[in-house]
């Protein structure tokens, strides 16, 4: 998943040669998860047609603050515009709507919601080169830098004139990565590596039947996407889950049973800044796997069970400079269940919750957790989404590593 998901995005159209990548630019946009809306200058309407664009956007294109053809159209309020944006792009971007960026000037739509922006705004210059290179393009760039407008530099190529030389607007795969590039560059788990565990682990008993329990995995999977939003390595070592994992930037291990979940963590540890081990690892498993199916008898049937590997357990003795995290699904004496196994396996947090509590526990949507930290605090949540809860998890965290 692209750092752009979910995003909201002005683009804004002028009139250069350029604006017929536009078309390409808005579906990349659009592939990358983020809702587009268009703003185009009167003129640009000469190089790319609204129709086009807000067919690929799916919404409609705005050039003038009214509907000219309808007396009793709503303005387009611009300010609405601007405040509705996480980005605004100006692509291509003329040495004229430059100029008048940098000078406040608003006799169009577009630079009104310009000047109306509070989000990041990125641009990619378009012109010829003479243009480029003459001594008030360089004084525009100078200044709109001084205001925080980011410049998606123009690359060297043949020009509209025939020249070859700078001024090129960057292609719109380059726009999207240089984007998305300066976004992540931001985000405050960047360059950071972080192990997840989530799901169920499922011992085999013979071919056909094992011992599991009922986590679904959501929890550990919304763990994993926001770490990755955040900028992080992900990694996630996932038991058997019917969850679908969004951000293609998470790499996940799929497993089975609590020996190859053991493994897989180990393998990644000592390498990682973060752990958390949110899976529901099964405590026993049958001591011998019958190699055919068991057939039904009338009398009992008795399984000799051998505990499996403790992989909280395990990872906290050897923890160097990783921050540890660990669940506890308790259903009685809860806190005092959570504060022990924060002891015992070296935590720096534990994530408590109770069955008892309508709204968490495994297969739902939501859950109801305490934090319990290596300084004994008690953090109490309401029930949330488990999105929300692993927002509060990864924010909990950012928090005690940039400490």
């Amino acid at each position: 998943m692209s750092v752009l998901s979910g995003k909201n995005i002005v683009l804004g159209v002028t009139a250069g040669i350029a604006a017929y990548k536009t078309t390409y630019l808005v579906r990349l946009f659009v592939k990358a998860g983020a809702e587009v809306k268009v703003v185009m200058t009167p003129s640009a309407k000469d190089f790319v047609t609204p129709l086009t664009l807000s067919t690929l956007s799916k919404n409609e294109v705005h050039s003038s603050f009214t509907n000219e053809e309808d007396d009793n159209a709503q303005w387009n309020n611009h300010v609405e515009l601007a405040l509705w944006a996480d980005l605004f792009v100006i692509a291509p971007a003329t040495a004229n709507t430059l100029s008048k960026m940098a000078h406040g000037a608003s006799d169009n739509l577009l630079l009104a919601v310009y000047l109306s922006a509070k989000c990041p705004v990125y641009y990619a210059p378009a012109m010829d080169l003479d243009m480029y290179q003459h001594p008030t393009t360089k004084a525009t760039f100078e200044k709109l830098a001084s205001f925080g407008n980011i410049q998606i530099p123009a690359t060297h190529g043949e020009l509209a004139s025939g020249l070859v030389g700078q001024g090129r607007m960057a292609e719109p795969e380059e726009i999207v990565s240089f984007i998305e590039d300066e976004i992540a560059k931001k985000l405050p788990l960047r360059g950071k590596k972080v192990v997840i565990t989530a799901g169920p682990t499922y011992e085999a008993i013979d071919p056909v039947r094992f011992i599991g329990n009922h986590s679904s995995g959501k929890m550990g999977y919304a763990i994993a996407e926001e770490a990755a939003s955040l900028g992080a390595e992900v990694i996630l070592v996932s038991g058997p889950s019917h969850v679908v994992l969004k951000n293609t930037r998470v790499t996940k291990i799929s497993v089975t049973s609590a020996k190859e979940m053991y493994e897989a963590v180990h393998q990644h540890f000592n390498t990682c800044d973060v752990a958390v081990l949110s899976a529901a690892v099964a405590d026993y498993r049958p001591a011998t796997i019958a190699s055919e199916k068991i057939k039904k008898k009338t009398g009992a049937l008795t399984l000799q069970l051998e505990k499996t590997e403790d992989i909280l357990a395990s990872i906290g003795k050897i923890k160097t400079k990783q921050f540890l995290v660990g669940f506890a699904l308790e259903t009685q004496n809860e806190l005092e269940n959570a504060k022990s196994k924060l002891e015992k396996k070296n935590l720096d947090l534990i994530v408590l919750n109770s069955l008892k509590d309508k709204g968490a526990g495994f297969k739902g949507d939501t859950n109801k957790v305490t934090f319990v930290t290596k300084d004994n605090k008690v953090i109490p949540f309401s029930v949330k989404p488990k999105t929300e809860v692993a927002k509060d998890i990864l924010h909990y965290i950012l928090q005690q590593i940039h400490a």
